[in-house]
């Protein structure tokens, strides 16, 4: 089992401690006091590898849910650790930035891979995120015929994958943020090209399968996280691309949609939407709860531009001539940069119709 002693010991010889920039002696002091107890030290290994929740601890470290609770409130505190809100749970990772991730991660670093505690933990891990894992995949398995029966109706996924990454272009990207993610599909298809990918969506388990190709791909920077695409947890101007793949099909309000993205982007940054141009196939209202039946392109173009942003680019991808395009979809794209403050047009605008 790990030794605080010793691991703090490690970490000032080895000049860990350097990578603290920013922290005076005694900040320093209050974080590793936070995480001066072996069950914490084995908490920090385990959130070093994967996001978990104090169900998952408990049933790793076979401690009660009080105690556990404890170590996490303590380390949260003195920011060693992070935690991300998810309906009535709870995950936790290692912090990400800051002096106290800095020193975080060195005492992760500082701690021997062979130790016998930690080797058990990350079985016992494995084995939680395994079980997770199935459960996601059953719940994809029995909602993937909704998905196999849009595939058939317009080009190949892959044409589509080309296009957007043509498109957005190489980056690299600072924040990437994808709303309604999903599958995750966007934040794997992009995160190599961004120093840290963000995706958000209301469905438990379709995030719970996200995560486990996320990690499986070991895209770590890449995170799914429960959110409202309409009232996301970002500050204004976070990110420097944002994307909605086939998402404002689904929505009573795509505007709305399209002005929190607009929201997030800062000035210079890159909005990539992909949805249906305007279609028939009446069936898709019931069959995967499509709310609109596709988007013209000068639609659209209104409600990014009312949102701020300027229209670089409108493609269609058709289905192949052919085919009966009365009974296919043709996948549109649309690219805009941000221009000014979101809804600043609009609000303009109507102070130019009052003076007048």
């Amino acid at each position: 089992m790990p030794n605080a002693q010793d691991t703090y010991k490690h970490i000032f010889m080895s000049g860990y401690a350097k990578s603290a920039k920013g922290l005076s002696p005694s900040q320093s002091l209050g974080v590793l006091r936070a995480a001066g107890e072996a069950t914490r030290l084995r908490i920090l290994a385990l959130l070093a590898e994967a996001e978990l929740n104090v169900k998952d601890l408990t049933q790793i470290l076979g401690q009660s849910q009080p105690r556990i609770s404890r170590h996490l409130k303590l380390m949260a505190e003195a920011g060693l650790i992070a935690r991300f809100r998810e309906g009535s749970w709870v995950f936790y990772r290692l912090a990400e930035s800051g002096g106290e991730a800095a020193l975080a991660q060195a005492i992760v670093g500082s701690l021997h891979p062979g130790d016998l505690a930690l080797a058990r933990d990350r079985a016992r891990s494995e084995s939680v995120q395994k079980a997770r894992a199935e459960a996601a995949q059953a719940y994809f398995k029995e909602h993937a015929g909704e998905w196999d029966t849009i595939r058939v109706l317009h080009v190949a996924e892959s044409q589509v994958d080309a296009a957007m990454s043509e498109a957005l272009g190489e980056g690299p990207f600072s924040l990437l943020v994808d709303l309604g993610t999903g599958t995750g599909r966007i934040l794997e298809l992009f995160a190599p090209r961004a120093k840290k990918a963000l995706g958000f969506d209301l469905n438990h388990d379709m995030l719970g399968y996200a995560r486990m190709k996320l990690e499986r791909a070991g895209l770590g920077h890449a995170q799914a996280r429960h959110g409202d695409l309409f009232n996301v947890p970002l500050p204004d101007g976070a990110a420097d691309a944002v994307v909605l793949h086939q998402v404002l099909h689904f929505l009573d309000d795509p505007s709305a949609a399209i002005a929190e993205a607009s929201r997030l982007l800062e000035l210079g940054g890159k909005l990539l939407v992909v949805d249906f141009a305007p279609h028939e196939l009446e069936f898709l209202r019931e069959q995967s709860a499509h709310r609109r039946l596709g988007f013209a392109g000068d639609q659209l173009a209104r409600i990014i531009e009312e949102a701020g942003l300027k229209l670089e680019r409108h493609r269609d991808l058709a289905p192949a001539a052919k085919e009966d395009a009365s009974e296919k979809l043709t996948v549109s794209l649309w690219l805009a940069s941000k221009q000014v403050a979101a809804g600043e047009k609009r609000r303009a605008r109507a102070r130019a119709e009052v003076a007048a």
